[in-house]
């Protein structure tokens, strides 16, 4: 017994979709990768890949509803796949520093105003 083929017709579209644009986007950061004159390690070179495939899922996703020309939403994801690695790590550190200032504002002590009028102390009887 032979496995059957798998019918392409049977693969849902969005499927399609999500692979296509993963390819599109890995392959915009091997090129930029290749352009480029610095070394880097695999797992770097893995990481960058594979952030840029997995924005090039997302953008491909959200850019169906408002792109409506398969080609121009084919570059609009491939140019987000060429810069997703800077755009990554500028949300990154953004989340991180708003983090990092929430934390802060609930471990001090809050301040007393210095214009602030002092309080009355009530009368005992």
């Amino acid at each position: 017994m032979s496995a059957s083929p798998v019918d392409p017709e049977s693969i849902p579209h969005a499927i399609k979709d999500g692979v296509l644009a993963s390819v599109i986007g890995g392959m915009a950061m091997v090129a930029r990768l290749l352009l480029s004159d610095e070394k880097h390690s695999w797992a770097w070179v893995a990481r960058r890949v594979a952030a840029a495939s997995l924005t090039a899922v997302i953008v491909d996703a959200a850019a169906q509803g408002y792109i409506s020309s398969p080609g121009l939403r084919i570059g609009a994801v491939g140019a987000v796949a060429y810069c997703a690695p800077e755009a990554l790590d500028a949300l990154l550190r953004w989340v991180k520093a708003r983090a990092e200032r929430e934390v802060d504002k609930v471990s001090k002590p809050a301040k007393a105003k210095p214009n602030a009028k002092a309080k009355r102390q009530a009368k005992r009887k």
